[in-house]
């Protein structure tokens, strides 16, 4: 599905990312709680009451909200 190393580089870069999984679930990623699994490529989401274990082969696609930035 989507590229594990981009995803991880935009969500370094932007802050915040937003995934789609293959499911069709969307899911708002934030750098301060989620950490990468390099060795078996999970996504790992700590909500505070429950941590999620996201296979990034499942991840269908991502982007990043427009609002907060400003063009040149």
């Amino acid at each position: 599905m989507v590229n594990y190393q981009a995803l991880k580089s935009c969500l370094e870069k932007n802050g915040e990312v937003m995934i789609r999984t293959d499911t069709g679930e969307k899911i708002e990623l934030h750098k301060h709680n989620v950490k990468f699994d390099d060795s078996t490529k999970e996504i790992i989401v700590d909500a505070s009451s429950e941590t999620y274990w996201i296979d990034s082969d499942k991840v269908a696609y991502y982007w990043i909200h427009k609002e907060g930035f400003e063009s040149k």
